[in-house]
């Protein structure tokens, strides 16, 4: 939602009494409205998330950073999925060392067979030879962590 008007618009959804500010009261009643149950416990906790000059209210400037913030997560995940997509070339939720193996000699980077069953092997937390999605989530979440230079984790 890249559009200010757009995003207002769904700002002032929220703002049921149209003061410029969205209250936990007015968080609670769309967010009901949407078929979500939350406790007192979680909208608090999601107020404070949002609302980052603590005065009690998510005004629209917290609201855009909010929004933009899940879009930005929204996006990763996406293509994330085409990522493991791309690899997974049978279509069936799973990276095989053999479609591993294709896929880089496509992309021009030599490994052999033994050496894509190795890397399987490394990401393969539930020992079934394959890569999952989880597994690829967090294996590529791990590769982003950045190293001390010495390819270490900090």
């Amino acid at each position: 939602m890249e559009n200010t008007d757009e995003l207002k618009r769904v700002f002032d959804q929220f703002d049921a009494n149209k003061d410029g500010q969205i209250s936990i009261t007015e968080l609670r009643d769309v967010l009901k409205a949407m078929g979500s149950n939350y406790s007192e416990e979680e909208l608090k906790r999601v107020m404070e998330d949002i609302d980052s000059d603590q005065d009690g209210y998510i005004n629209f400037s917290e609201f855009s950073t909010f929004w933009s913030a899940s879009s930005d997560a929204v996006n990763a995940a996406s293509e994330l999925r085409e990522a493991f997509d791309l690899y997974d070339q049978n279509k069936n939720g799973l990276i095989s060392a053999t479609e591993l193996h294709q896929v880089l000699n496509r992309l021009g980077m030599t490994c052999s067979a033994d050496d894509c069953v190795g890397m399987i092997k490394s990401v393969d937390s539930d020992g079934d030879g394959h890569v999952n999605f989880e597994e690829f989530r967090k294996m590529m979440n791990a590769s982003s962590i950045p190293s001390n230079g010495d390819g270490s984790k900090p």
